[in-house]
């Protein structure tokens, strides 16, 4: 049974910072896509972060793009995303997932594909 679970978040003063990690289980992630993406209250699911198998490609959405930072460790089957100089409007649940596919790194996770995998999700909470 695959498992992810997310660790790290919190609550976090603006301009703070936090790292969350998702260690996935279960099966062999062997050429996966792992990324972040995140749920705001009364929003909509968001793509946040994406690595490649190897590391050598990342991508960031626009709001995020100079303050965070995705890595992964493939020893340990984890991902992490460090997070800087955070605001308000970065305040939700960061969820962790992996795929197969190799449009997951653009962030193209659709609802109905049963071969992404997701964590059960970690709160970010940013006061101004």
């Amino acid at each position: 049974q695959v498992q992810l679970v997310e660790s790290g978040g919190g609550l976090v003063q603006a301009g703070g910072s936090l790292r969350l990690s998702c260690a996935a289980s279960g099966r062999t992630f062997v050429g996966y896509v792992m990324g972040w993406f995140r749920q705001g209250p009364e929003k909509e699911r968001e793509f946040v972060a994406a690595i490649s198998w190897s590391g050598g490609s990342t991508n960031y959405a626009d709001s995020v793009k100079g303050r965070f930072t995705i890595s992964r460790d493939n020893a340990k089957n984890t991902v992490y995303l460090s997070m800087n100089s955070l605001q308000a409007e970065d305040t939700g649940v960061y969820y962790c997932a992996v795929s197969p596919r190799a449009g997951f790194l653009w962030g193209y996770a659709p609802r109905q594909d049963t071969n992404i995998y997701w964590g059960q999700g970690t709160q970010v909470t940013v006061s101004s």
